[in-house]
């Protein structure tokens, strides 16, 4: 928690020299600006034309690469497979080195997503953790009579929003209970 506030108090600038700027590129991003930045990246990402796919659902996602490769070789040794295809076998060959240099993107993108993610599940613990704090600090002043009015009211609005603890009510009605029991055949005398 010191730590929280120390660095909450201190400004990231603290101790540096004012004449000189920030570099860009080392400079935290608030979240607003996180958010440009990404609508900005993704507006200058090309989207690969689909309209040579099938509209047919089928899954080609797990092509053997020696079997593209191959394909590529029939491409480019056969005239009438590149014409059937509509697509030379250098095109094939330049769309399969991107897919694989766009691949890493993704890679890397998935990085940034899980730290995104983590930071995000970190933040909001932080900010339990001190909520919870607040309300046992508030709790253990209530009980000295000169500060109890001023922080029983706070007090008295977390413990009505708090749920935990609190045991989870069943919204649903129990079935009621037969009156008496049919008797067994044990019990039935003869």
């Amino acid at each position: 928690m010191k730590y929280i506030i120390n660095r909450t108090l201190q400004s990231p600038t603290a101790g540096a020299d004012p004449t000189t700027t920030p570099d860009p590129a080392t400079t935290m991003l608030t979240p607003d600006e996180a958010v440009q930045a990404l609508r900005a990246l993704q507006a200058r990402i090309p989207i690969p034309d689909a309209s040579r796919l099938p509209h047919v659902k089928f899954n080609s996602g797990n092509v053997d690469p020696q079997f593209v490769t191959a394909s590529i070789n029939a491409i480019g040794a056969v005239d009438a497979v590149q014409a059937a295809v509509g697509r030379t076998d250098e095109d094939v060959r330049q769309e399969v080195e991107a897919a694989a240099r766009w691949t890493a993107f993704t890679d890397e993108l998935r990085t940034v997503l899980a730290a995104a993610t983590q930071a995000d599940h970190v933040r909001r613990q932080s900010v339990n953790l001190a909520a919870l704090q607040t309300y046992n600090i508030c709790r253990q002043l209530a009980r000295d009579t000169t500060r109890a009015p001023q922080v029983k009211a706070h007090v008295q609005e977390m413990k009505r929003l708090n749920k935990l603890g609190r045991k989870k009510t069943s919204s649903t009605t129990s079935q009621p209970e037969p009156t008496s029991a049919p008797p067994s055949p044990a019990t039935i005398p003869m």
